[in-house]
């Protein structure tokens, strides 16, 4: 059955759903929410929450990779971000907090003129793996060739391929454009790559040898790229049909696992919890975690979008604090708004629908049910 819809007499649409747009229908089991497990696995990196700090200044430092990685999860640091770019970026970063709004685009895209130091990437990696955790840095397919190698030398577990949107057949009239199925192939590190918002596209990620495949863009709290350049895939539909590219990814490969993550438009913990349910194996994580305590945006949120030199397509947004990082996660919550206890949240979602682990609960019942 076709859900496409007549948007006038030259134009068909396919009709998608946002996150809000949908919900979870408990069935007739529930659970006891301790017995719940959120581990997660990739490669060979076990993980006690499916929770990715996303590579965004605002919330990832090489402090906050190694909390977050203690407590269970994956942080991401931004290799294109302050930290590599300067010594000390307290005081940018101070800065940028502090700007008024009709100020902050123009004083970052000067901030972040400031070139890339492939010694400071070398020396943040170091920093996260010295504390023995999960180690795992981005770039974008701009950068990649130039700084994989220092990367790789650094001794990351997970290299992070992220943009606003990644394809695995970008064509260039300038320049020869990323490879990703032989950059892939030939490293020694899994890759996770994205972002990706249709089944056609994650496909032919999950065709390079990809690890994980990154759903979504133009969605997230910090994103105009809608307003911008009028692009965006609502995530429910979106990450449903990434789903299903990998369930028939599976059938063609004869059994290669790709990894779903959610990456955007996942504000509280009911937009994490029907990420799962629509099929996603872990859930990229931006604007939720930038309202810690310990978030390097003091309370600010941005992304890489934000500084773009020729065309932001992101802006500085204000979320505020709400709690310490362990307490986001792990609660107690002292409100009902879907900010705090995380991880508490999805375990209590799963067991009130019935399931013991993550990949059950993609099978879990959901309705369309429009938020008004």
């Amino acid at each position: 059955m076709s859900n496409e819809v007549e948007i006038g007499r030259g134009k068909r649409g396919r009709r998608s759903y946002s996150l809000d747009d949908v919900a979870v229908i408990p069935a007739r089991r529930t659970r006891d929410p301790q017995d719940v497990s959120l581990a997660w696995q990739i490669d060979a990196y076990h993980f006690e929450l499916p929770f990715i700090g996303a590579p965004m200044d605002s919330v990832v430092s090489p402090a906050t990779a190694i909390a977050l990685g203690k407590f269970g999860g994956l942080g991401v640091l931004d290799l294109e971000g302050l930290w590599t770019r300067y010594e000390d970026p307290q005081p940018y970063l101070d800065e940028i907090a502090s700007l008024p709004e009709n100020q902050a685009t123009v004083r970052m895209q000067e901030i972040y003129s400031e070139p890339i130091k492939a010694e400071l990437i070398t020396a943040r990696l170091k920093e996260i793996r010295e504390a023995g955790v999960t180690v795992a840095g981005a770039l974008t397919p701009q950068r990649t060739q130039e700084f994989w190698k220092t990367v790789v030398e650094a001794g990351v577990d997970l290299f992070v391929i992220r943009g606003t949107t990644v394809s695995a057949e970008h064509v260039s009239s300038e320049a020869e454009p990323l490879n990703l199925k032989r950059f892939i192939y030939e490293l020694d590190v899994p890759v996770i790559v994205g972002g990706a918002a249709t089944y056609t596209a994650s496909l032919h990620l999950m065709r390079t040898g990809a690890a994980g495949v990154l759903v979504g863009f133009g969605g997230g709290a910090a994103s105009t790229t809608r307003r911008t350049l009028g692009i965006h895939v609502p995530m429910a539909t979106a990450i449903a049909d990434v789903h299903a590219a990998r369930r028939d990814y599976m059938d063609e490969s004869g059994g290669r696992y790709v990894h779903v993550i959610a990456d955007g438009g996942l504000g509280t913990s009911g937009d994490i919890v029907k990420a799962f349910a629509m099929g996603a194996d872990a859930v990229m994580l931006g604007s939720t975690l930038s309202r810690a305590e310990e978030a390097p945006g003091q309370g600010f949120h941005w992304g890489a979008e934000a500084h773009h030199s020729h065309l932001p397509r992101g802006r500085r947004v204000e979320m505020g604090t709400v709690a310490p990082l362990e307490q986001l996660l792990f609660g107690p919550g002292h409100s009902a708004v879907g900010e705090v206890n995380l991880a508490g949240a999805l375990r209590r979602a799963m067991a009130t629908t019935g399931y013991l682990d993550l990949k059950e609960f993609q099978r879990v019942d959901v309705t369309v049910a429009p938020y008004v």
